[in-house]
């Protein structure tokens, strides 16, 4: 096969494919192991899915309805392109018989269009507004898929990890913000066999490509041309965007700009000392010139002194996940979560706001109780050690899986003196690497 991310080369017999995938299929359920020709997008998919504990008889749970629903989709950067993603693909998929899904970066579906009778079979597996169909939720499929390993992909037939999926085959493409490169959720093309096409994948690509270029143009809501856009979450290096420049900041730079940004009424220069280093025989001139460099970076203007401060208003998408957890939007702002804050960082106010951001959304999950939730945060980078919400995890979806995962977990907390998790398990450590030598 020439592409790997396309579900059926040149020639090939779908009636055949199918019966060798669900022999596949049964075998991966069963044994766990992956046999020809299954790709390795799928076989990485399926594992995945099992990983997060979802069986092949499971279902899709509609999370959104009604007034939350309309009003999560109206407030979504996806509703101002909706209308050139309908011109673009709503006849292709009406006239196909075939089904229009927008979903966003969690996998939730928030448009569901095209020809009513297709519709409807897809009512029956939940393929509806406001159910989640991330890879986490129901396994492999093309919209879920595709929010997940950020990467246009079919998904034909048996290829589905969930069986009453597998009449379908779909195509998707995850859809951008131009501004800061971010997962904004996806497009995708539902129907039957003859979607297995290269036309198919390369359609939706560029349907996505085409929402990408006109979010671009459109004026992000709520900004002003002053404005300062800044990006720290899941990133070492802080991203910024001011007058229309993207500018990716070095490490110190982004610390810097992190504080600014959280005190608008500035900071003095023995606060800044004390925020950015431990170690108390860093000077102020040490400061000064950092500030230099960065107010040469920034532009003019833009960086004022006595005290240090920013001129103009910033949006960060910290304060977006803080504004958002305030008002106990807890889905929302898991969504505008990236990751820690500036994860290298060693800047002790620094270290404090990822960690008080942290401990708020993850209590914030625990109380909630939403196992996809839950399972989203469980099996992000950032999740995978974390007892107590594994814990509550298993509380709420007790799956062979994760059941396992946290017998790991706590037989690591529960590790005897002179002894320490590594490699899938304990390991004995030395004296010297416990800080006692010497």
């Amino acid at each position: 096969m020439t592409d790997p991310w396309v579900a059926l080369e040149p020639g090939a017999d779908p009636v055949e494919r199918v019966r060798v995938l669900r022999r596949a299929h049964e075998a991966f359920t069963e044994g766990g192991a992956v046999a020809r020709p299954v790709r390795s997008v799928v076989a990485d998919s399926w594992r995945r899915s099992a990983k997060a504990g979802v069986g092949p008889e499971g279902t899709a749970l509609v999370e959104l309805t009604d007034g939350d629903l309309g009003a999560y989709r109206a407030e979504h950067p996806l509703a101002r392109v909706m209308p050139l993603v309908r011109e673009l693909l709503g006849t292709f998929a009406a006239d196909g018989e075939h089904l229009l899904a927008v979903c966003d970066a969690q996998g939730r579906l928030l448009w569901v269009e095209g020809d009513p009778a297709t519709r409807r079979r897809a009512d029956r597996m939940n393929f509806v507004p406001g159910a989640r169909w991330a890879e986490s939720a129901v396994g492999t499929n093309a919209p879920g898929t595709a929010v997940a390993v950020d990467r246009p992909v079919q998904v034909f037939a048996a290829e589905h990890f969930i069986r009453r999926v597998q009449p379908w085959t779909c195509a998707a493409a995850p859809v951008h913000d131009p501004r800061t490169g971010r997962v904004l959720g996806a497009v995708d093309i539902t129907g039957g066999d003859g979607l297995a096409h290269p036309h198919s994948l390369g359609f939706v690509q560029a349907v996505a490509r085409a929402a990408e270029s006109q979010l671009a143009l459109l004026e992000p809501p709520g900004s002003t041309a002053d404005g300062v856009e800044l990006t720290a979450l899941g990133r070492d290096e802080a991203h910024f965007l001011v007058g229309g420049r993207k500018v990716r900041l070095s490490r110190r730079h982004s610390e810097i700009l992190v504080l600014l940004a959280r005190h608008p009424e500035g900071l003095s220069g023995d606060e800044l000392l004390c925020a950015l280093y431990e170690d108390e025989s860093v000077t102020p001139v040490t400061l000064r010139a950092e500030l230099a460099r960065l107010r040469r970076r920034l532009g003019a203007g833009l960086l004022g002194s006595r005290p240090y401060r920013l001129t103009v208003p910033v949006e960060s998408d910290v304060a977006v996940v803080e504004r958002r957890l305030e008002t106990g939007a807890v889905m929302s702002a898991v969504t505008a979560y990236g990751g820690p804050l500036l994860p290298g960082s060693q800047a002790p106010a620094v270290v404090r706001l990822r960690h008080r951001l942290a401990d708020g959304l993850r209590s914030a999950l625990i109380a909630r109780r939403d196992p996809d939730l839950l399972a989203d945060w469980a099996h992000a980078p950032w999740g995978e050690d974390d007892l107590d919400v594994w814990r509550a995890l298993a509380a709420v979806r007790p799956t062979a899986a994760v059941r396992a995962r946290l017998r790991e977990l706590e037989a690591e907390l529960a590790a005897p003196p002179g002894w320490e998790r590594g490699g899938g398990g304990l390991r004995r450590v030395s004296l010297g690497s416990q800080g006692l030598g010497g």
